[in-house]
């Protein structure tokens, strides 16, 4: 298990990942204090299927859903295999929203994504950087933000877990990945 713990004079995160052993019986308890964002990473953990138990406070709700992003991707970071897939891609829909993630957990941050939430684009962006990965988000269709975020984070979902296969031999070739 992995466990990240951030505090700054605005927040206090704890966040305890692993790959689940039965990706059909996942783990998650999130209590952040911020309903939505719990929803989110409950999602994120389902469709990853990572164990995920995560606590947060903060003194606001910007600095609350950035730090915990951070938090979430210096252990996502820690969780990449040496042989690891490294890339994966999928498109999900929900209702009307439509919307792919293309991802490379190979250690070089990048995010480019316009999600209609201000705050949840900052989300994925804190959490590609700090994940180490390059996250490309595109919404397709969609009028409905909270369908649209919820597709977003259960196609980062998905991809994570495809990326995050231990392959046995090294993507890259270099020999080397980062």
């Amino acid at each position: 298990m992995t466990i990240i713990t951030r505090e700054t004079k605005e927040t206090r995160i704890q966040v305890q990942i692993e790959r689940a052993r039965d990706p059909g019986a996942v783990e998650a308890s999130v209590v952040t204090g911020e309903p939505f964002l719990d929803h989110m990473l409950t999602t994120l953990a389902h469709y990853a299927a990572f164990d995920l138990h995560v606590t947060a406070a903060g003194d606001l709700r910007h600095h609350l859903i950035e730090d915990t992003a951070i938090a979430l991707g210096q252990a996502v970071a820690l969780l990449v295999p040496s042989g690891a897939a490294r890339y994966a891609d999928r498109t999900i829909p929900m209702d009307d929203a439509l919307v792919q993630v293309a991802l490379d957990v190979g250690g070089r941050p990048y995010y480019r994504g316009k999600l209609p939430s201000p705050l949840y684009n900052h989300w994925m962006r804190s959490f590609a950087t700090n994940a180490r990965a390059t996250l490309h988000l595109r919404v397709l269709r969609g009028h409905d933000r909270h369908h649209i975020v919820e597709a977003g984070f259960k196609a980062l979902g998905f991809s994570l877990r495809d990326a995050l296969v231990d392959t046995g031999a090294v993507m890259s070739i270099k020999g080397t990945v980062q």
